[in-house]
């Protein structure tokens, strides 16, 4: 559970900006240390998704890099951040998660890689969208 800052409130995924001078894979590997204390060793990207929406009230463009790890060291711990938890994969509570996630998430779970893009009105609804499977990234 995110608790303060952009998805404050929502069920979601560890994430953060990438630094400058700093790969992708090193940012997710740094937000997930912060937020809840694992560190992941064997990752893959699973997805590449593109936003076009509104934060703040401002037209916004967001690229997203979703990685799964599947082995890590530490163990989900709660911050000022993020309230961690495991959620079966039938299970997931996609009513209390971005409106987006039910569409590509289930994806991801079931190992399909896939890029995306996603048009959303002030509102945060869904007005366009596109998914297609990939093999690699």
């Amino acid at each position: 559970m995110k608790k303060r800052g952009f998805g404050e409130g929502r069920w979601n995924g560890v994430g953060g900006k990438v630094e400058e001078g700093e790969l992708i894979e090193q940012a997710m590997i740094r937000e997930t240390q912060e937020e809840i204390g694992v560190a992941p060793i064997t990752y893959e990207k699973m997805a590449d998704i593109r936003f076009d929406e509104y934060f703040k009230g401002e037209p916004t463009l967001m690229h997203v890099h979703v990685f799964v790890a599947t082995e890590w060291t530490g163990e989900p711990t709660e911050s000022e951040e993020m309230a961690p938890k495991w959620f079966a994969i039938q299970d997931i509570p996609y009513s209390d998660m971005w409106s987006d996630d039910p569409f590509w998430l289930p994806h991801v779970l079931y190992g399909e890689k896939v890029s995306a893009d996603f048009k959303l009105d002030a509102a945060d609804v869904i007005v366009e969208h596109t998914i297609n499977e990939v093999v690699g990234f």
